[in-house]
C-alpha cells in the first residue's frame, strides 16, 4: 500500500510541475490596436521590476520576439511602449500520509502507525507586462501570467519564454 501511495505522491508533484500558465488581461476599449506597429521598451518602468538583471534580460528576449513575431518592429520613435513588473510567492505544499495502525476516526495523539508528512515549497511568480501608448502616456493593455518558478538556469529562458507566449497570445484583445 504504501508503494502506491508514494507512487501516486510522485505523480502529483509531477504534474504540479508541468502545471500550465494562468493567464488575464485587460485593455482600454477606446484604444485603437490597429494603430500600434512599432514598439520599445520603457526602460524606467523595467528598472524597477524586482528581479534579476539576468531574468530581465530573458524577458526581454522573449517579449522582443514574440512582439516581432506579432509583426512589430522595434524602433526608436515607438507607438508602444512596454514595460514589466513581477510578484513572486512561497507556497508551501504539505502531504500528509496517515495510514497505519489506529483505533476509529479522527486525531488520536497514541496513534499507532507510520504515518508521516512531506513538506515541500515552491515559488510561483506573477509577469505583468504592460503595453502603453507612446504618445499619450497611456496605459492600453495590460497582461498577466502567474506559474511556478523554475530554479534549473538551464530551463529558465524556456519556462520564460512559456510565461510571455501564454501572456502576449492574449495581445490584441478580441472583442467577444
Amino acid at each position: 500500500m504504501r508503494f502506491f501511495s508514494l507512487l501516486s505522491l510522485i505523480f502529483i508533484i509531477t504534474v504540479s510541475s508541468c502545471s500550465t500558465v494562468r493567464v488575464a488581461s485587460d485593455y482600454d476599449k477606446q484604444a485603437d490596436f490597429n494603430t500600434y506597429k512599432t514598439f520599445a521598451f520603457y526602460k524606467p518602468g523595467i528598472d524597477k521590476a524586482e528581479i534579476s538583471d539576468l531574468d530581465k534580460k530573458r524577458i526581454l528576449r522573449a517579449i522582443e520576439g514574440d512582439m516581432t513575431a506579432k509583426g512589430f518592429t522595434k524602433s526608436s520613435t515607438p507607438d508602444m511602449l512596454v514595460s514589466i513588473f513581477t510578484k513572486t510567492k512561497e507556497n508551501v505544499n504539505i502531504y500528509q500520509n496517515n495510514y497505519g495502525w489506529g483505533y476509529g476516526w479522527g486525531w488520536n495523539p497514541w496513534f499507532w502507525g507510520s504515518g508521516y508528512n512531506t513538506v515541500s515549497t515552491t515559488t510561483q511568480g506573477t509577469l505583468y507586462i504592460d503595453l502603453i501608448d507612446a504618445s499619450k502616456k497611456e496605459l492600453v493593455w495590460q497582461g498577466m501570467g502567474t506559474s511556478a518558478l523554475t530554479q534549473d538556469v538551464n530551463r529558465k529562458q524556456e519556462k520564460i519564454n512559456e510565461i510571455v507566449a501564454a501572456i502576449l497570445e492574449k495581445y490584441p484583445p478580441q472583442e467577444n
